[in-house]
């Protein structure tokens, strides 16, 4: 898998993700690109400095600039570990279960407001959702390094698993109690619906609570990522962890 971006390089370099190599564009030597090459070093990734025509070959977008790295496919968390990390922090645990969001750039950006919110994981279906790809990668900011993402094969067992464990489910639609309204403390599991369907029925009959964020506006839904930012926010607000 390749990165193009800084940032998200930065964020591999110093997270979990396993990075092969680094490509440096010759005559490119920013700060940002000098962290990246010492980053890289100290940790015996192979760099390789290329002249401007091999550099840009290599590049998947053309938009490269200076740097890029090649990671080890994304390496998806175990649930029952997330879990049991998650209840062994001393704090609330959160984590978000994903039903059916398509668009990586809302899972991207959904795992970026997660870990700064936060959040203890991500949990995504293996049908009928993004997977974690460059795109995802690259509109988390490099969230992807430190928020752990499980891919599970069906979420309602998901559910029913993490409320085995405790924790309280809430579903977002638009049908459901204020979150303003709703005691969002506690061992949560936020499930948020896909772009299109929604939350599915049988995910709000497993749910302990279905909550919605209030309207006021003209337009009557939420993008999937600002809906779980809201909530997400609104939970650590009643946490008392602002």
């Amino acid at each position: 898998m390749l990165l193009e971006t800084k940032n998200s390089i930065i964020e591999a370099l110093n997270g979990d993700v396993t990075v092969e190599t680094l490509y440096v564009q010759k005559g490119s030597f920013d700060n940002t690109t000098q962290k990246a090459i010492t980053l890289a070093r100290s940790k015996n990734v192979k760099v390789m400095i290329l002249p401007e025509d091999a550099f840009k070959a290599k590049s998947a977008t053309g938009r490269a600039r200076g740097i890029m790295a090649i990671i080890t496919e994304f390496v998806y968390a175990d649930l029952k570990k997330m879990t049991e990390d998650a209840l062994s922090s001393g704090k609330d645990a959160t984590i978000v279960l994903l039903d059916g969001v398509e668009d990586p750039h809302n899972l991207g950006a959904i795992i970026r407001v997660a870990d700064c919110s936060g959040a203890n994981g991500v949990v995504i279906p293996k049908h009928r959702s993004a997977s974690v790809n460059e795109v995802v990668i690259k509109t988390s900011a490099g969230a992807t390094a430190h928020v752990p993402v499980s891919k599970v094969t069906n979420i309602n067992d998901a559910i029913r698993y993490l409320k085995e464990q405790g924790f309280f489910i809430v579903s977002a639609d638009m049908g459901g109690t204020s979150i303003y309204d709703t005691d969002l403390t506690g061992n949560i599991g936020l499930v948020i619906g896909g772009e299109g369907e929604g939350i599915h029925e049988l995910v709000k009959k497993l749910s302990d609570k279905v909550v919605s964020i209030p309207q006021l506006g003209k337009i009557n839904s939420l993008n999937a990522s600002v809906a779980t930012g809201i909530i997400l926010y609104e939970s650590v607000r009643q946490k008392g962890l602002r």
